[in-house]
């Protein structure tokens, strides 16, 4: 059975969201460094203390370890507990996380463990600017 984490330390992705008449909690969890095996990877800060989010690689604070942007996030994995919008079903679901371009949105998709429908979860767009 997943544990919903408590915070978001530790975390590289976290969502709660409505879908439909279902529900939807997901998270990936960061890397532990594979060199030291002391640390969880993250973006490298800038001489201000700032994280570099535009940054192409992941660091490890401890021992400065790099790993390119893509090979650290096709590592990542999913972890779902969900309220199917469809069946009603309760569910998880441990899945990649490949974040899929789907109608020009960030989409990240499961299906069903149920009724075996696609559930999709969209990258939050903002609301326009009046």
């Amino acid at each position: 059975m997943l544990k919903v984490p408590e915070d978001i330390n530790g975390l590289f992705y976290f969502t709660r969201r409505t879908i439909g008449g279902g529900r939807v909690i997901a998270w990936a969890k960061k890397r532990e460094c594979p060199s030291c095996h002391k640390a969880l990877m993250g973006k490298p800060r800038g001489k201000d203390g700032k994280v570099m989010i535009r940054a192409k690689y992941y660091e490890c604070p401890e021992c400065g370890f790099r790993m390119d942007k893509k090979e650290y996030e096709e590592g990542l994995t999913a972890e779902i507990v969900y309220t199917c919008p469809y069946c009603g079903f309760e569910g998880e679901a441990v899945i990649p996380f490949r974040r899929k371009n789907i109608k020009g949105v960030q989409t990240l998709r499961f299906v069903c463990g149920k009724c075996g429908r696609p559930i999709d979860i969209t990258k939050k767009m903002k609301e326009p600017k009046k």
